[in-house]
């Protein structure tokens, strides 16, 4: 691991210590800031030539500036003669615009990919995707990391009664995610029937599938962005007689009302990863919330990467 460096943007700089902590390798020395009218400075303070980079840096919100940082941070290591540089981003910003569903839009998706890879990315290292042909819009490697695992082990050791679970998909779009789940924790599959009317609003109208009366609900998403989704279907949920009701989800966005429905919700717990930092008021304000360390994870990615081996091999 002597060749392989380290660096950090600011959007997520404990999760980035973490993983150094883990790979036993130290964080590298990278200098990022601000000119006067707003402009995102950066420069690399050690030598990185002929070396093997890694840059950490989700674009979670503010996703314009995090985006950006990322871009010149690609961009610094590049004309500093680096032999490979991954960007590694836990949570994939503009992902929601994934096809054209419509006349006159955007692919965000691939929009962004396209940058990242023309900044100078020689691959990228993520962790699910809100789609998963996401990947094929880059034009470098991209491995795919998926947090199914961590959550699922805490759903194993948390003491809930596993022999009377329903794994509930929150609308159709998840059911693939919801199989898997019950594949590994046994339990039914349900599915919450989801109807959009509009941009910013769904209404959750029924639930579909097995029966959720007097039984452990586990609800799993990639995200969580206004919480609309995961809060209605709570509500479906507990209508028809759900005991308790437990959330997993990978990015926690928590944007706009997100905060003010998740406290009004009759959720029993809400577990996500730290993919994303959250902010002292929002573990104050919830505190049903779990948060679990994907470290190792990101971690055992890396050095798979480094050391040219599988990375497929850590889902086994």
């Amino acid at each position: 691991m002597q060749d392989i460096k380290l660096f950090s943007g600011s959007a997520n700089r404990e999760l980035s210590e973490q993983i150094a902590k883990y790979l036993g390798v130290p964080l590298g020395k990278i200098s990022l800031g601000r000119f006067p009218d707003g402009e995102i400075s950066c420069k690399v303070d050690e030598d990185i030539r002929g070396r093997d980079v890694f840059l950490i840096q989700p674009t979670c919100p503010p996703v314009n500036e995090n985006l950006m940082e990322l871009l010149i941070m690609i961009d610094s290591c590049l004309r500093a003669s680096a032999e490979r540089i991954t960007a590694v981003i836990p949570y994939y910003g503009y992902a929601r615009q994934d096809r054209k569903d419509e006349g006159r839009v955007p692919i965000t998706a691939k929009l962004v990919a396209n940058i990242i890879t023309r900044a100078g990315a020689d691959r990228v290292l993520t962790m699910d995707l809100h789609a998963a042909q996401i990947q094929g819009f880059f034009d470098v490697p991209v491995d795919h990391l998926y947090a199914a695992p961590v959550l699922n082990q805490h759903f194993i050791e948390s003491g809930i009664d596993l022999d009377n679970i329903v794994i509930v998909s929150p609308d159709e779009g998840s059911i693939k995610r919801a199989l898997g789940h019950s594949k590994r924790l046994g339990g039914e599959v349900a599915i919450i029937d989801k109807r959009r009317t509009s941009a910013q609003t769904t209404v959750q109208a029924n639930l579909l599938g097995g029966s959720v009366e007097g039984k452990v609900a586990l609800m799993f998403d990639d995200m969580i962005s206004t919480a609309g989704s995961i809060c209605g279907a709570a509500k479906v949920i507990r209508d028809f007689g759900a005991k308790e009701i437990h959330v997993g989800v990978t990015h926690p966005v928590f944007c706009g009302p997100a905060l003010d429905r998740l406290e009004q919700a009759d959720i029993t717990s809400l577990v996500c990863t730290n993919s994303i930092p959250l902010g002292s008021e929002i573990t104050d304000r919830l505190p049903q919330i779990i948060r679990l360390p994907v470290d190792h994870l990101v971690g055992d990615a890396i050095k798979a990467i480094h050391r040219n081996e599988s990375v497929s091999k850590l889902f086994r």
